[in-house]
C-alpha cells in the first residue's frame, strides 16, 4: 500500500509577488471575471497556472489555458522553463503526485480527482478542432489582445451554465477588443480590472527598463521603439506600434484623425457589401457606401460554420432595420467555381437567394494589400466595426520565421485573415476600374510627312 504524501498548495511553496497579490486574492475568493493588463514579464501566466491548480483541487472539472494560437501554447506554456529555477512552468504549478497522467501530444494533465487542464488556442476553438468538452469550469485567455474575440463568445455561455470563471491576461495591442473588455470590467460590479505598467511594480529595475527602451529603439528606430516600449512595458493602449502589421501606419492615422465615428448611409445611394467566403472557416462581410471621395464603412459581420442563407438573413436584417438600399455583393473570384454536391457556383447560389453577387477583379495578394493602403486614408468607420473588424485590420500581420528570426513575406493565417481579405476585396472593387482605351501604334521607321497645311494647324501655323 502506498504511503500518503502531503503536498503543499500552491506547489513548492510558491507565493505571489507583491504586485500579484490583488489578482491572487480575487481568484482565491471565488472571483468569476478578471481582466489583468500587465506589463511584459510581470508573471501573468505564472499566477494563473497556480490559481488553476488550486481550482482543480477544489472542484473537479475541465480547465483550459488558451493562447491565440495552438502552436503558441506549446512554446509559451507547455514547454516553457522558468529561468530562475530551471524547471518547466507546468511542473512548478501542477504536482506530479496529483497527476493521473500527462499527455504531451494533446498538452493535457489529468489529476487523480478527475480534473483536467489543457493548453489550446483560440484558432482551434473557433475552427471546432479543439476537442474540449462542454464542462469547462475555468479558463485563462493568455495574450487576449491577440486572440480571436469569438473564442470568448464561444465559452461565455458554457461558463455561465457551469458557474465557471475566466481570466483575461495580456499586454495591449492598440485600442481593440482587450480595451473594450477592460473598460467593461472597470464599470461592471463583480469584475476585476487592473492595469499594471512596469513603473508600478518591482518586477524590473529602472536600469533594466532603460536598457529595454534602448534595445527597442536600436532595433526599430527611436519612434517605433518607444511606441513598442510603451505598449509592452507601460501597458499603453494608445501606442501605435504592432510588429509586422501590414496596415500599422494607416490604421494609426484612422485612430489619430478621429475617423472612427458615428456615421450613416445616405438614403438615396446603395450600400454595398464585400465578402470573404468560408464554410468550415470564417466568413467575413464589410458593408460600405461611397459618399463622394470618402468611403463610409458602416458595419462588419463575421461567423463560421454557417451557410449562405445565414449570411443573407443577417445582411438583409441590417439593411431593413436601417433603411439601407441593397447594392452589390462583391465576392472573390473563386466564387464562380462549381461546388461539389450542388453542381452550382456560389455566385449562382447567392443569386438564387436574392443577393447581387459581383466578382472582385482578379489580382495578387500584394496588389490587394497595396490597394488597401491607398484606400484606408479615404475611410471613415462606424464604431460598430470595432470588434472583429477594425482590430483585425490593425493586427493583420506577416508571419514570423522562428528559424531565420525575420518576417516572412506571407501573412499569418489566423482570425484576422478573413476580415482583412474581405477588406482587400473592398479596396479592389469599391469603384469601377477605368475603361482602358487602346492607343494607336506609333509609326515605325521613316514616314512621308503630311502636307504643310495639315501641320501645326494651317497654312501659316
Amino acid at each position: 500500500m502506498n504511503a500518503l504524501v502531503e503536498i503543499d498548495m500552491p506547489h513548492r511553496r510558491w507565493r505571489p509577488r507583491e504586485h500579484q497579490k490583488k489578482l491572487w486574492r480575487y481568484l482565491m475568493r471565488g472571483g468569476k471575471r478578471a481582466v489583468a493588463v500587465w506589463h511584459r514579464r510581470a508573471g501573468k501566466d505564472e499566477i494563473c497556472l497556480h490559481a488553476t491548480a488550486m481550482a482543480m483541487m477544489e472542484r473537479p472539472a475541465n480547465y483550459v489555458h488558451l493562447l491565440p494560437q495552438f502552436t503558441m501554447g506549446r512554446k509559451a506554456i507547455w514547454e516553457a522553463v522558468n529561468p530562475h529555477t530551471g524547471m518547466r512552468r507546468i511542473d512548478e504549478a501542477f504536482p506530479h503526485e496529483m497527476r493521473a497522467n500527462t499527455n504531451d501530444s494533446t498538452m493535457l494533465i489529468r489529476f487523480h480527482n478527475g480534473s483536467t487542464w489543457n493548453v489550446s488556442g483560440s484558432d482551434a476553438i473557433t475552427s471546432g478542432s479543439s476537442g474540449i468538452g462542454s464542462s469547462v469550469a475555468g479558463i485563462i485567455f493568455s495574450e487576449y489582445a491577440l486572440a480571436n474575440p469569438a473564442a470568448w463568445a464561444f465559452y461565455r455561455p458554457i461558463l455561465e451554465e457551469n458557474n465557471g470563471w475566466a481570466a483575461f491576461i495580456s499586454t495591449p495591442r492598440g485600442r481593440n477588443h482587450l480595451l473594450s473588455l477592460y473598460q467593461h470590467a472597470q464599470r461592471t460590479p463583480g469584475w476585476f480590472a487592473e492595469q499594471l505598467p512596469a513603473t508600478a511594480t518591482a518586477a524590473l529595475s529602472h536600469e533594466a527598463l532603460a536598457e529595454t527602451l534602448s534595445e527597442m529603439s536600436a532595433l526599430y528606430g527611436e519612434e517605433q521603439g518607444r511606441a513598442l516600449y510603451e505598449q509592452e512595458m507601460l501597458c499603453s493602449f494608445n501606442a501605435t506600434f504592432n510588429i509586422g502589421a501590414f496596415y500599422a501606419a494607416e490604421m494609426a492615422a484612422v485612430r489619430a484623425e478621429g475617423r472612427v465615428v458615428e456615421c450613416e448611409a445616405l438614403p438615396d445611394r446603395p450600400v454595398h457589401s464585400c465578402w470573404d467566403l468560408g464554410v468550415g472557416d470564417d466568413t467575413s462581410i464589410w458593408m460600405y457606401q461611397a459618399q463622394g471621395a470618402q468611403l463610409v464603412i458602416l458595419d462588419h459581420y463575421k461567423n463560421h460554420g454557417a451557410g449562405v442563407e445565414h449570411y443573407r438573413d443577417e445582411l438583409m436584417k441590417r439593411y431593413a432595420d436601417r433603411g439601407w438600399q441593397h447594392g452589390d455583393d462583391y465576392v472573390p473570384h473563386d466564387a464562380k467555381i462549381k461546388e461539389w454536391g450542388s453542381g452550382r457556383t456560389r455566385v449562382e447560389t447567392m443569386s438564387s437567394l436574392g443577393l447581387h453577387p459581383r466578382l472582385v477583379p482578379l489580382a495578387s495578394v500584394d496588389d490587394g494589400i497595396n490597394a488597401v493602403r491607398r484606400t484606408l486614408p479615404l475611410c471613415v468607420f462606424h464604431p460598430r466595426c470595432e470588434e472583429g473588424g477594425l482590430d483585425a485590420l490593425e493586427q493583420y500581420r506577416r508571419e514570423w520565421d522562428d528559424d531565420r528570426k525575420c518576417f516572412k513575406p506571407t501573412a499569418l493565417h489566423d482570425w484576422t485573415s478573413h476580415p482583412a481579405d474581405a477588406f482587400r476585396y473592398l479596396a479592389m472593387s469599391y469603384r469601377a476600374a477605368p475603361r482602358l482605351v487602346p492607343k494607336e501604334p506609333k509609326p515605325q521607321g521613316w514616314q512621308i510627312p503630311p502636307p504643310r497645311a495639315q501641320r501645326r494647324g494651317g497654312m501659316f501655323g
